[in-house]
């Protein structure tokens, strides 16, 4: 960096103030952009395990039973990430303030089904 004189600091403000506008700039595009989605990934049954915070035994009768989504290919059972995301966010418990407003907005609509 060359040495700063009293002569040459507005040209250097204003050399800073187009650099900030621009990494100002940068941010607020980055921001902007919509996140990107994780690629899938299919796992093996320690794998789900492991993601589901469950035992190997217990994924087995959870797949004997149809209870969470696998796919199946010779003799292995694969899983996809996103799916059992998606099976462990159905399990959700609603709060008692979501209850209220659904019940809420369900009689405000007209639809009393209460006589």
């Amino acid at each position: 960096m060359e040495n700063l004189t009293f002569d040459k600091l507005p040209e250097a403000v204003t050399m800073l103030t187009k650099e900030v506008s621009e990494l100002k700039r940068l941010l607020i595009e980055k921001q902007e952009q919509p996140p990107t989605e994780q690629p899938e990934q299919l796992l093996t049954v320690q794998g789900a395990a492991e993601f589901l915070g469950l035992t190997v035994p217990t994924i087995y009768s959870k797949c004997s039973r149809n209870e969470i989504p696998f796919m199946k290919r010779s003799k292995r059972l694969y899983f996809s990430s996103t799916e059992l995301m998606e099976y462990l966010k159905e399990g959700r418990k609603k709060s008692n303030a979501e209850i209220e407003a659904e019940a809420k907005a369900y009689l405000s609509n007209g639809k009393k089904g209460l006589k």
